[in-house]
């Protein structure tokens, strides 16, 4: 059985004792699943291939099954499946045809956050930092919470866990409009931007009225906190009827932050909070997205009562996310080393603010990219975008669009893309085919001190880990040593 068997009061779902989840291997799945094992419910899964996630959960005594076959569900009480799984994948068929509940992942959680005091993050981008820094303040302050999180947090080694207090911080997902199962006590959202618009009929407006329907879930005792310095959040924030915090850079907001200074990996600020005392914190993470993160963090964390003290070990020692402006090691080249960084981001924004949190850290260094646009639909909506960010590398090499299920889109492939940030003239982009290797590639391109940036959310996450291990850098290191 799972670290820990937890005495706090648990949901009870009546005539529940087997739950099998469709796609277990998910990033938004595993952790539910993992923090229903702990409850000590019997937990299968089915995926279409092993991986290090699927085998902790058979560690923890999850039942696996690689493939989806009908008889996988059979001994199921209800199936949990992500908006990635249609009614067409015969574990759901099958449970569909014998009257088994088939429930949205968000909708599980919202079950689990139904007894207890419930933290939603929500948002386009930062969510996985904000909920991450919210679990590791709040555990800095004693409070020990449950967390459900849709990245690795690297201090816990997971990216859930279960916790004695009534505390449940979980992300709150809009990509398909599932948070608003939700009915958290206290809300984030940490900004509005273009992104899955296919999920709201491509009207912005109606992805707006979403998250001011998901902060209409908070009861009107909850507590709305959210970022003021975001336009969009500016703009709809006359339309919240909830107490609220807000929070940026901006001289209005409730809490801010002054006196930012970054050095390297580590960034330094002063937050100012309506009748305290101003708070010096550092947190060892780039950019001031992340500065963002963190303050509402501090809104959250001064509101339950969490000491500063607290807050600021909370966010000092915070190691990270994985994926998130991950560090993988120094790669050796000729007359010195280039930092290695692994980043999840997959949207525009999210590449603007690592290239800007790079130049502030490190602005006498270059940056050699490699990107992986991640969807055809999300390269189309935000082609321009894409094109003016890109262009902010020093070197570029664009691999081929990870589709993610999707079919190619004419005009939205990353050929297109190279050529049009080359008629910029500020750089000229280099095009990588799928299934490429890249470490001859990239190799002959780096000089000592640049950092080599792997971005994307598709399989390039396994990029930053074979540069590392390949044989032509390792035989670089030998060559160093002697």
């Amino acid at each position: 059985m799972v670290e820990n068997q937890k005495a706090m009061p648990q949901p009870e779902m009546r005539r529940i004792r087997r739950i099998h989840f469709v796609g277990i291997g998910g990033v938004g799945m595993c952790g539910i699943a993992e923090v229903l094992l702990n409850l000590g419910y019997q937990v299968s899964g089915s995926d279409l291939k092993e991986s290090p996630v699927t085998e902790r959960l058979k560690s923890f005594g999850a039942q696996i099954f690689i493939g989806h076959r009908a008889e996988n569900a059979a001994e199921a009480d209800v199936l949990v499946v992500s908006s990635a799984v249609n009614t067409s994948n015969p574990e759901v068929a099958t449970a569909l045809e014998r009257r088994i509940p088939v429930v949205p992942r968000a909708e599980m959680l919202a079950e689990l956050m139904r007894y207890r005091h419930g933290i939603a993050v929500a948002g386009t981008h930062g969510k996985t930092t904000t909920t991450s820094l919210i679990a590791s303040v709040f555990a800095a302050g004693g409070l020990d919470p449950t967390f459900v999180i849709g990245g690795r947090l690297n201090a816990a080694g997971t990216n859930a866990q279960l916790g004695t207090s009534r505390y449940l911080i979980a992300e709150a997902d809009e990509s398909d409009a599932s948070f608003l199962h939700l009915q958290p006590l206290v809300a984030v959202v940490t900004n509005i931007d273009e992104d899955h618009m296919a999920t709201y009929d491509g009207d912005f407006n109606k992805l707006k009225k979403t998250f001011v329907d998901f902060l209409h879930n908070l009861p009107f005792y909850g507590l709305a906190v959210v970022c003021l310095d975001d336009p969009v959040v500016r703009e709809i924030l006359p339309q919240v009827k909830r107490p609220t915090v807000t929070y940026g850079f901006s001289e209005d907001a409730d809490v801010r932050a002054i006196n930012v200074r970054q050095e390297g990996m580590q960034t330094f600020f002063t937050v100012l909070r309506p009748d305290r005392e101003p708070l010096d914190v550092s947190v060892n993470m780039p950019g001031n997205h992340n500065v963002l993160n963190s303050l509402a963090t501090i809104c959250i964390a001064t509101d339950e009562g969490v000491s500063d003290e607290a807050i600021v070990e909370g966010l000092s020692r915070f190691a990270g996310v994985g994926r998130r402006f991950q560090v993988y090691g120094q790669l050796p080249v000729e007359g010195g080393d280039v930092m290695l960084v692994d980043d999840y981001g997959h949207h525009p924004t999210e590449v603007a603010a690592v290239i800007k949190a790079v130049r502030g850290g490190w602005p006498e260094r270059r940056l050699v990219m490699v990107y992986q646009p991640h969807r055809y639909s999300r390269t189309r909506d935000l082609y321009d975008d894409f094109v003016n960010v890109l262009a902010d590398a020093n070197v570029l090499l664009l691999m081929e669009v990870y589709p993610a299920g999707e079919e190619p889109i004419p005009g939205a492939d990353s050929r297109k893309l190279c050529n049009s940030i080359r008629q910029r003239g500020q750089l000229d982009p280099i095009y990588i085919e799928r299934g490429v290797d890249l470490a001859p590639i990239v190799k002959p391109l780096l000089r000592a001190g640049d950092i080599l940036l792997c971005q994307g959310a598709g399989d390039i996450g396994g990029l930053a880990p074979k540069l590392l291990a390949s044989p032509l850098f390792a035989a670089a290191a030998k060559g160093k040593s002697k």
